[in-house]
């Protein structure tokens, strides 16, 4: 096998680059027609398909996008690629969209095998350490999302939900209900220790159960068997 082109490509070489002799000048004109013609077809199939942002889109729109992007930019400028199969794709694609949406309205089970299921990460300020661990998420994540939301402990939050669409739904308690919980602020993350220096509630720095503490060296968490410890935050939540 030749390790180089057999025909080698002149760098620069402007006629290539602004029009390849493969075309006659008036193909841009269809070039045009084409653009025009795909442009229409995608913005109908947006139109079916609502007006959801990226992030509320589940995986099989998100796949309908990523399809219907490549069937339009082929048709927009290959020769080859005639306008009548760009307009079959675009209505099988969108009959399969109808098709699945119809069996995720009449079987719950369908749709949360294809849109996904919500899962509760957190109950009562600690982490659902067995669901938690399952998702394809990282506790640094985890806890930037939370501080978006001017959370400051777990302890304030009643409940956390991730939704099939990737957003997170949070519930947070009464300042007068607020529990003792880890503290998610970065610098206070770094104070985490495997011995603890004074009795009080700490928290696990892995899963957030809080535990009352004496003054000792290490200790499992019962939870997630993690051993580096905080001590439990009581800050009220202030919007």
């Amino acid at each position: 096998m030749p390790l180089f082109l057999a025909e080698p490509v002149i760098p620069f070489d402007w006629q290539r680059l602004v029009w390849p002799g493969e075309q006659t000048p008036l193909y841009a004109l269809e070039v045009v027609f084409r653009c025009i013609i795909t442009y229409l077809l995608l913005l109908a199939a947006l139109r079916i398909t609502g007006r959801r942002s990226v992030k509320q889109l589940s995986l099989f729109e998100l796949s309908i996008v990523i399809g219907l992007g490549s069937i339009a930019g082929d048709t927009m400028f290959y020769p080859e690629v005639p306008l009548s199969h760009a307009v079959i794709v675009f209505g099988t694609v969108m009959g399969l969209y109808w098709l699945f949406n119809y069996f995720t309205e009449v079987s719950p089970k369908f749709s949360d095998w294809m849109e996904g299921k919500e899962v509760r990460l957190l109950h009562h300020g600690e982490l659902q350490w067995d669901k938690f661990s399952r998702q394809n998420l990282t506790q640094k994540e985890l806890f930037g999302e939370l501080r978006q939301q001017q959370v400051e402990h777990l302890g304030q939050l009643k409940a956390v939900y991730s939704e099939a669409t990737g957003q997170m739904s949070l519930f947070f308690y009464e300042d007068a209900d607020v529990r003792p919980g880890l503290s998610i602020l970065p610098e206070e993350l770094d104070r985490a220790s495997e011995t603890i220096a004074t009795a009080g509630p700490h928290a696990c720095i892995s899963c957030g159960h809080v535990q009352d503490l004496q003054p000792a060296a290490a200790l499992a968490c019962p939870t997630c068997r993690g051993q580096r410890w905080l001590p439990a935050s009581t800050a009220r939540r202030i919007t």
